[in-house]
């Protein structure tokens, strides 16, 4: 395939990560409904490492892996044509996170890591063919750079998980169980989600805005500072040094010249296409989604002060919600806002062989859904920090309630964007 059609996006196998991820987040959100105190007084036990991993492997990861095969031809001009291969390998990879759940819920861990096998697999099969194509790609090279990163990153949790899981089952690893989960947690989500976000902002956000591609060097500091930060970070935690604050302001310098680049590209903005609705509902979501990564920063480095090591509870609690919630999953639900009537857009294109639809790509979503996501996630995310930091089950049952709310009504953004082809 030559030319434009090696650009299109992938047409069905994006929307099959993004149900299988909108489903992880509803069992996850319905556990807390059904089951309000199941976190209980500390989230250290299986049951809330698995509600843990329903939302990173199940919504966060499965969310990006989908969006890339949209990202990688629309914003990086890199062909990235699904085959039967990808489409084994996204089966392979629900079908390993769904094992994983089951094997941490149950306590087997065992099952947990022979379950991580097919999830790397899927991992590394996608990463190799991210690197393969991403030197040929006419995009800056530091965009690149967090690309590939980002899957290098990935990678290196997924055995560092599968490590954890099978130390827990047959014994052995010199690591304190809490700290290698906490290893795992941060190279997971800095190293591979906040990394990718960070790199495809670059080009998405100019898209968005809509404003000039930015095309400077020195966009490579965040990651080189972001990398740097998180494999020193992973480790301090492992092992437990006295490195941790001075790795986790690295990460920190890492995001601060990432908010200089946007600060820079949105000081270039172009006049928006008049078909975009006014206000952008899913671009606010990501404006939310950041205010709560300022949040989670703030806390984090706070958590690695000398002081904050008997840091209490509820302030943990605070943070991973801040981070995992707040920010990443939110800010999947803003991405996906902007993305999918891209999608749809190209798909329509597609079924006409490639003749340009009469309708424009920003009238297929409905402004209605996009603000009772927002309105729903903006006040169901920091009512679910109060409710675990607190543990008072009436809160955090309301709180899943709002957010689960919210799932549903992305999850008919996306139906009613993807069946825009046999509508118009």
């Amino acid at each position: 395939m030559k030319g434009r059609e090696s650009l299109l996006p992938a047409s069905g196998l994006p929307l099959l990560y993004f149900g299988y991820a909108h489903l992880c987040l509803a069992l996850a959100l319905g556990a807390l409904i059904v089951r309000p105190a199941l976190p209980g007084g500390y989230f250290y036990h299986p049951q809330m490492v698995a509600l843990v991993h329903l939302v990173t492997l199940g919504w966060i990861s499965s969310s990006i892996l989908g969006a890339f095969y949209i990202v990688a031809p629309l914003a990086l001009r890199m062909a990235f044509r699904p085959g039967i291969v990808d489409r084994i390998a996204s089966l392979a990879y629900a079908g390993g996170v769904s094992g994983m759940i089951t094997g941490v819920w149950m306590g087997e861990y065992r099952l947990m890591a022979w379950s991580a096998v097919p999830v790397t697999a899927t991992l590394l099969f996608v990463s190799v063919r991210a690197w393969w194509g991403l030197p040929r790609a006419p995009v800056p090279w530091p965009v690149k750079l967090h690309v590939a990163l980002a899957f290098a990153n990935v990678l290196g949790a997924a055995a560092l998980g599968i490590a954890i899981g099978l130390a827990r089952a047959h014994g052995g690893g010199s690591w304190s169980p809490v700290a290698a989960a906490f290893a795992h947690a941060h190279l997971a989500a800095i190293g591979w989600a906040v990394m990718m976000v960070v790199g495809l902002s670059y080009r998405l956000i100019p898209m968005i805005v809509p404003a000039a591609m930015p095309t400077s060097a020195s966009m490579a500091w965040s990651a080189v500072l972001l990398e740097v930060g998180v494999i020193g970070l992973t480790f301090s935690l492992l092992f437990q040094t006295v490195w941790t604050p001075f790795c986790g302001a690295v990460v920190v310098a890492g995001l601060a010249v990432f908010v200089a680049h946007v600060r820079g590209i949105v000081q270039h903005k172009m006049p928006p296409p008049a078909a975009l609705p006014r206000p952008d509902w899913a671009t606010w979501q990501t404006h939310v989604a950041f205010m709560w990564l300022l949040i989670a920063t703030a806390l984090g480095v706070v958590l690695t002060l000398p002081f904050a090591r008997t840091a209490t509870i509820p302030l943990q609690w605070t943070y991973g919600i801040a981070g995992l919630v707040g920010f990443l999953s939110q800010v999947v639900i803003g991405i996906q806002g902007r993305l999918l009537p891209l999608h749809g857009y190209y798909r329509m294109f597609q079924a006409r062989g490639l003749k340009p639809p009469e309708r424009s790509a920003h009238s297929l979503a409905s402004p209605a859904l996009a603000k009772a996501t927002l309105f729903t996630w903006s006040i169901g995310v920091p009512l679910l920090a109060a409710g675990l930091a607190s543990a008072t089950s009436a809160l955090t049952a309301t709180a899943a309630v709002l957010l689960m709310c919210g799932v549903v009504c992305n999850a008919a953004q996306g139906i009613r964007v993807s069946t825009a082809n046999s509508t118009g």
